[in-house]
């Protein structure tokens, strides 16, 4: 999680980069360059841990049929 984490960190600081209007042309499509690679990258991550989390929730009762749920709506369920 740690490597996530710093992954979201930089494409916090290449957003911010982003924004300076004063930034070359060619130094502005080299950072959107590096951030859309670094989101495919976190979403490929993302995506790798839903699957996970689906098995794990598909293997919480074995005489339940197995069930598959978006992330998104697992993750509304399990907050308090």
């Amino acid at each position: 999680m740690k490597d996530f984490e710093k992954k979201i960190a930089r494409l916090e600081q290449l957003a911010d980069q982003m924004r300076d209007t004063d930034l070359p042309l060619e130094k502005s499509f080299e950072i959107f360059e590096e951030g859309i690679t670094l989101a495919r990258s976190l979403k490929k991550e993302l995506d790798e841990l839903q699957g996970k989390v689906e098995v794990l929730l598909n293997s919480l009762e074995e005489d339940e049929s197995p069930r598959t749920a978006a992330f998104e709506d697992q993750a509304q369920d399990i907050q308090p």
